[in-house]
């Protein structure tokens, strides 16, 4: 990162800031000062794996610091139908790249909440171990779940071969709600926010985007149409989101404590 551009990140606080580069880029600068370490450099490493998948649109990464990542300014519009439909192809692109193991060669962040990528031959046990636990174990510690609760994660775990056919580590956003599916100035759909990507399951993507709100049909239809998967994922998506709702309630409080219980109890 050159000096002046340094000097202009220093002026910015905590927050996502819009500049023009020395050059006339619009740019996005994300900063803040108390960053984890390898916070954003994990972010840049997960849109370059998702910008070689040749998959959705990801922000180029113009610069990285500890504490700010300057990306390239997608700008902001609206999709069309067809644009959706292109999205649901692109993101089936993405996820046949697979790999011979779930997780990846480094640990990454899930919003603020550190996440464990440990490799793994095995999808259920991946799932159980550097997932629904540690964030099981990390609201009770907190007192945000109750002992009961943490036994029926754990019941879970233990069923998951039973819950969730086999599937290939596919590479995945991992944190893919739907405000992390930015819609372009162009009105084409970009992945944003990468610093949860990893191998897993490609149905846990999908669910994810049913979480808080969801794209529309035409997506999905596309999807299934160049995966020739069916839409069995839906019954598992309270599955899927456990993980998430779970990571919620121990970021944001009790109030998502209702809805953990709900999808462990679709889960169930």
């Amino acid at each position: 990162m050159d000096a002046d551009l340094r000097t202009r990140l220093d002026a910015f606080g905590d927050g996502l800031h819009p500049l023009v580069l020395a050059d006339g880029r619009a740019a996005i600068a994300k900063r803040r000062r108390n960053a984890p370490a390898g916070f954003f450099a994990m972010e840049a490493h997960g849109l370059a794996l998702l910008r070689d998948a040749r998959g959705l649109r990801v922000p180029a990464a113009i610069a990285l610091a500890g504490d700010a990542l300057v990306l390239e300014d997608l700008g902001r519009g609206r999709p069309s139908p067809s644009a959706w439909a292109r999205a649901g192809r692109a993101l089936a692109r993405q996820h046949a790249c697979v790999a011979d193991r779930f997780g990846l060669d480094r640990d990454g962040w899930c919003g603020d909440s550190a996440q464990d990528n440990t490799p793994m031959a095995d999808g259920w046990r991946f799932f159980a171990e550097c997932r629904l636990l540690p964030q099981a174990r990390r609201a009770r510690d907190a007192g945000r779940l109750d002992r009961a609760d943490v036994v029926a994660v754990e019941r879970l775990c233990a069923a998951l071969p039973a819950r969730v056919p086999a599937q290939p580590p596919a590479l995945l956003h991992g944190d893919l709600w739907s405000g992390n599916l930015h819609p372009c100035g162009d009105g084409e759909l970009a992945l944003i926010d990468a610093g949860a990507v990893h191998y897993g399951w490609a149905e846990a993507d999908l669910a994810m985007l049913t979480l808080f709100g969801e794209p529309p049909t035409v997506f999905f239809d596309a999807y299934r149409q160049a995966t020739g998967s069916d839409a069995g994922w839906r019954a598992r998506a309270p599955l899927y989101n456990l993980y998430h709702l779970l990571n919620h309630l121990s970021l944001f409080g009790r109030g998502y404590l209702g809805a953990v219980r709900e999808a462990l109890r679709q889960a169930g």
